[in-house]
């Protein structure tokens, strides 16, 4: 268990097993979300927004016909060089 106390301002400071599970440094942002039981779940920024567009593209290389390396250098190509 790891507490943090919050400062006058407002502020906490993350203690180090924390930052290390989520993975962030100086400087990164941390997302704070409610699930439906009321708890606060914090969360690397950075990786949610990942996981978030991961989701929003799956499917999508199926969709267009994208099936390996060859077939996106081919679209790149068309793309670059006005190919297709």
């Amino acid at each position: 268990m790891n507490l943090a106390k919050i400062s006058a301002n407002g502020q906490i400071t993350v203690p180090i097993e924390i930052r290390r599970l989520l993975g962030v440094r100086a400087g990164d942002k941390i997302l704070f979300l409610q699930n439906r039981d009321g708890e606060v779940v914090v969360s690397n920024a950075s990786a949610q927004a990942i996981r978030r567009a991961q989701a929003a593209f799956s499917g999508a290389a199926e969709t267009i016909g994208v099936g390996d390396e060859a077939d996106v250098q081919v679209l790149v190509d068309e793309v670059r060089y006005g190919k297709g």
